[in-house]
């Protein structure tokens, strides 16, 4: 099954990627292709990974605290939450 997840992370977009890979990491997962999505004026954007465990996609929060989080979802709930915030980035 598909993985969705959301973090909460201090800094910037490359600390993001950075902090989302290293929980992946130290989750089982071993990340073998990533793409990064942001747009520079908005506090978020979307790691979608192809892993060992299957396909990931974890949704980032600027924040003052560090968090992670993730959970097992449909395929269908997994396209449509990579779909909703790409084109909440892209600004559709």
């Amino acid at each position: 099954m598909p993985t969705i997840g959301f973090a909460k992370i201090e800094g910037g977009p490359g600390e993001a990627l950075k902090f989302v890979l290293k929980k992946l990491r130290e989750e089982g997962y071993e990340v073998t292709f990533y793409r990064h999505h942001w747009a520079g004026d908005m506090p978020f954007g979307l790691v979608i990974a192809e892993t060992n465990k299957g396909k990931v996609a974890v949704r980032w929060y600027l924040g003052r605290e560090f968090t992670f989080k993730l959970e097992e979802v449909s395929e269908e709930a997994f396209e449509d939450f990579i779909d909703e915030t790409l084109d909440y980035i892209g600004g559709d």
